[in-house]
């Protein structure tokens, strides 16, 4: 990798889930110790697997890598520290005021937010401070700060006794005002991460459009904060051993074109690309292996027994989710995983058996509403929620509202507030409380629906009004009645969709957890872009396959009451007659 040329003190390694980081930020530790340099490996990722990847029990210090002589390796924990956070918050008030708005303090403490701060005082520790890694030639940390914790951070004003005086419950003042004490050590940190000769930020990415978005919103927004030293690596880059395999074929050639398309922000940086690893990067001798090509990595495929049992298609679900006749169905996962494609799917094979369907995406591009509609299925109608739009008008009637009274400088750390994704998941939300109110007379299909904690979050701010001012609350009558029909399952059945790998079926099982926490248990969970249903004769995929089945088999086992596996498609499922293919039966693509 060519960063490793001349590395910097400081590597951060940034991407969405599921690209690789954890995995390239161990390969890179263990590459430069293995040339004698004193390295400290950290996570901040609250479904950390840097013990299952390095094989060592890890803690909460410095734990030496046995395998990998210099190599140090540590989890920091953001979610104990943001429960510890939460609790010098909040403890002060409890007794003080009303439960109901003690709750409300909780909830608006236990988001994304809080732990994003949480994780950023946590490593800040070790990178604001030289004296703290004083022993280690570099620090190499898995999941870099984003753009939004630095805005907030840099903020002059978000040291002012306004942040604690703030009653507005918007998104991210609260988890900020406690860190008032450490200005100077943060302040060191930002300076460190924008310091080139220091530091430098790796993008992690794979050959798909969508990472590629998302590594060039990150880059463009971490620059504009003076983070420019940055640099890209492709992970997962596909070349087919023999074009008589047609999906191998079509693999390499998507990959190319992903590659050839990708966004202009990240088009002329420092790149690195490191080759589709078919097994799994567990284990010491595997790291080493990170950026040979195919053909060096190990095992036989011929000796790969055949896969004959794994979950139905999609297809399956649509009797039971039909069966009701009308309702809200909602697609929920992580960025990147098809929850798009999904709604998009099932609302077309609802359409098709009769029934009236409304389709409404918050996809930015919104490409599979658009060729749906010039398609013009029967029965399906389709809508875009525009964030940006809905995050607007939001901002203006919190602004009109709550920040009334504020002073100057008061006005505008709200304003940058407001611009936090917290902001636009509440607005969102807001939004589809409007559209689902159809779902009593037809089917509402949502794509990228509210979080369980907006959906707590929500709750307590009405609690909290009720208890406190005795008054009716001023969230929308749409949003009052909406919380009652999530949690019922007759109305409302969730599809958490997710890939054959472990980041994105560890960070689903949490996004459930959350749910379940809001009083929502998800209907089924859909596995999509998979290998282990198609008739594949290339040795990289078939091991690629057998990599899979321990992740299909956990979520079958353990997290999903029914579970769908969609094939991966070779060629994008956009159109009514791509839509179609994913739902269809899994047993034609068979050995």
């Amino acid at each position: 990798m060519q960063f490793l040329e001349n590395p910097t003190r400081n590597l951060f390694f940034t991407g969405k889930g599921g690209v690789g980081k954890t995995s390239m930020a161990c390969a890179t530790a263990v590459q430069l110790a293995d040339r004698g340099l004193r390295v400290l490996l950290v996570s901040t990722d609250p479904a950390s697997n840097l013990d299952e990847v390095l094989g060592t029990t890890l803690s909460n210090d410095p734990t030496p890598v046995e395998s990998v002589p210099n190599l140090s390796a540590m989890n920091l924990d953001p979610e104990t520290a943001a429960s510890e956070y939460r609790e010098r918050m909040v403890g002060p008030y409890r007794g003080v005021l009303p439960d109901a708005a003690v709750r409300s303090m909780e909830e608006q403490f236990s988001g994304s937010c809080t732990l994003e701060i949480a994780a950023f005082d946590e490593f800040s520790k070790l990178l604001g401070d030289p004296q703290a890694t004083a022993e280690f030639d570099h620090v190499i940390f898995d999941t870099a700060p984003t753009g939004h914790t630095l805005r907030l951070l840099t903020l002059p004003s978000a040291w002012s006794g306004f942040i604690e005086n703030n009653t507005t419950g918007t998104s991210c003042l609260g988890p900020l005002a406690g860190l008032q004490a450490q200005t100077m050590l943060y302040k060191q940190t930002v300076e460190a991460l924008a310091d080139a000769n220091l530091t430098t930020l790796v993008l992690v990415t794979r050959p798909e459009p969508s990472a590629f978005r998302e590594a060039a919103r990150s880059s463009i927004e971490l620059q504009k904060l003076g983070v420019n030293n940055q640099h890209l690596i492709i992970n997962g880059v596909f070349t087919c051993e023999s074009s008589s395999d047609a999906t191998a074929a079509a693999m390499q050639q998507r990959g190319e074109q992903a590659i050839a398309a990708m966004p202009d922000a990240i088009r002329n940086l420092d790149r690195s690309s490191v080759p589709l690893n078919s097994s799994g990067l567990m284990g010491v001798a595997s790291l080493r292996q990170v950026g040979k090509s195919q053909t060096d990595q190990a095992n036989d495929a011929a000796e790969l027994p055949s896969i004959d049992t794994y979950p139905d298609g999609l297809g399956s679900l649509i009797d039971e989710l039909a069966s009701v006749g009308h309702g809200v169905i909602m697609t929920m996962g992580k960025g990147g995983v098809g929850k798009t494609t999904v709604a998009a799917a099932v609302a077309v094979a609802l359409a098709e058996r009769g029934f009236a369907v409304h389709l409404s995406t918050t996809d930015p591009a919104a490409h599979v509403a658009a060729t749906i509609a010039a398609d013009e299925q029967p029965g399906l109608t389709v809508g875009r929620i525009d964030p940006a739009k809905e995050t607007a008008d939001y901002t203006e009637e919190v602004l009109r509202t709550a920040g009334s009274d504020l002073d100057a400088d008061g006005k505008a750390l709200l304003q940058e507030d407001l611009r936090s994704p917290c902001t636009e998941e509440i607005a969102v939300f807001r939004a589809f409380a409007k559209a689902v109110s159809d779902g009593a007379n037809r089917f509402v299909v949502l794509d990228t629906a509210p979080t369980g904690h907006t959906i707590l979050l929500l709750d307590s701010a009405l609690a909290y009004h009720r208890e406190v001012t005795r008054q009716s609350s001023q969230m929308p009558e749409s949003v009052e009645k909406l919380l009652p029909r999530l949690r019922d399952p007759d109305f409302t059945r969730v599809l958490v969709v997710t890939l054959p790998e472990a980041t994105p079926v560890h960070e689903a099982a949490k996004l459930q957890q959350d749910l379940r926490r809001a009083e929502i248990e998800p209907f089924a969970w859909v596995i999509n872009q998979s290998l282990v249903p198609l008739s594949v004769t290339d040795a990289n995929l078939r091991r690629r396959q057998h990599h899979e089945l321990p992740f299909i088999d956990e979520v079958g086992s353990s997290l999903a009451p029914r579970v769908a596996l969609v094939p991966w498609q070779a060629e994008p499922p956009t159109g009514i007659a791509g839509l179609r293919r994913i739902v269809g039966s899994n047993r034609s693509l068979a050995h």
